[in-house]
């Protein structure tokens, strides 16, 4: 089974990750969605506004606090995936 990550990085210089946001979103089909949660060290006041303009779902700040990363990932986890 080969594993597929699919990442993408703010800060690229051909498309960073709201572009990348941008042109999900405009090709996502009639009635589909598919979640983006910004993973980002920039804790800086407005990212976390500039990337949900972006058109991303959420935001989760590094270090990772993995309480608040379950919890970000419960909210967009099928019920049927998601443990405790």
């Amino acid at each position: 089974m080969q594993r597929e990550d699919k990442q993408m990085d703010r800060h690229m210089p051909v498309m960073n990750g709201e572009d990348a946001t941008k042109a999900i979103r405009e090709n996502e089909g009639e009635g589909k969605h598919i979640p983006i949660i910004a993973l980002t060290a920039d804790a800086i006041a407005g990212v976390k506004e500039k990337l949900l303009e972006a058109g991303m779902d959420d935001y989760i700040v590094k270090p990772i606090d993995f309480v608040v990363l379950s919890g970000v990932l419960k909210k967009y986890l099928p019920k049927e995936k998601v443990k405790g």
